[in-house]
């Protein structure tokens, strides 16, 4: 049984995550997995990877939310049959090379999303309104499970990035999207109100399924209006968590 990390305990969370991303790839790109096939079992990845079995959970919600990997329910954790989204990263790069800032991601993400989603409330079928249903029934389930309710988040709105029909915009979506994501796993876990979050998301469904265009982009923007303002207030929590943490130790 593996019960802490072999790395340092300094090693950054997030650098374990993407350890696991790293080996995931590694395994499609080899061949080893395809489409469809179950990775190896969690136990014998974390051993592989000499991590623990929460780090490589970390790794496996990660590329879950992306749509890499689909996790069933006593049966283990499957490739997607779709093409893997794993080369989000360049712009990660871009963002370190010219200074890209968290306002600036969001603002593009309100500029695509809202007409995304006016085109999914057009274009969507049964399976993606159903879909979606299941995503928003689980971010109610997660309210008190910050970084679970993540992952349902994001699936919902790659659902609705899938629906709207275009895979262009799709793939942008999925750029910032994934960068967005792994900025907020650090910080969801202070989030305050996400009873609030889930119902804006089932605002926006409810327009989807409605087939109501303007309703869903207007609905898309007050949701991400919400969340930007959600995502400041955890931050400046975290700031003065530090803050107190420095006068203590002073």
């Amino acid at each position: 049984m593996i019960k802490k990390e072999t790395v340092s305990d300094a090693t950054p969370h997030s650098q374990l995550t993407m350890q696991v991303v790293e080996h995931v790839r590694s395994l499609i790109a080899s061949g080893e997995v395809k489409p469809g096939d179950r990775l190896p079992p969690e136990r014998e990845l974390a051993r592989k990877l000499k991590i623990s079995r929460s780090s490589l959970r970390a790794g496996i919600g990660f590329l879950s939310a992306m749509g890499v990997l689909k996790s069933r329910h006593g049966a283990g954790t499957f490739v997607s049959s779709g093409p893997p989204a794993l080369d989000s990263s360049s712009l990660s790069v871009l963002g370190v090379l010219h200074g890209f800032l968290p306002w600036q991601m969001f603002e593009a993400r309100l500029v695509l999303e809202s007409s995304i989603a006016a085109l999914a409330a057009e274009r969507a079928t049964d399976e993606h309104v159903a879909e979606l249903a299941e995503e928003v029934a689980e971010m109610y389930a997660a309210i008190t499970d910050p970084q679970e309710y993540l992952i349902h988040d994001v699936r919902f709105h790659r659902t609705i990035a899938r629906a709207a029909g275009n895979p262009i915009l799709a793939a942008l979506m999925e750029t910032i999207t994934a960068n967005l994501y792994e900025y907020r796993s650090k910080t969801v876990q202070n989030a305050k109100d996400l009873k609030e979050s889930a119902e804006m998301h089932r605002e926006v469904f409810r327009a989807i399924r409605s087939h109501n265009p303007n309703h869903a982009r207007e609905a898309m923007e007050k949701h991400l209006n919400l969340a930007r303002t959600a995502q400041a207030a955890e931050i400046e929590q975290i700031s003065q968590s530090a803050d107190a943490v420095e006068t203590v130790t002073d």
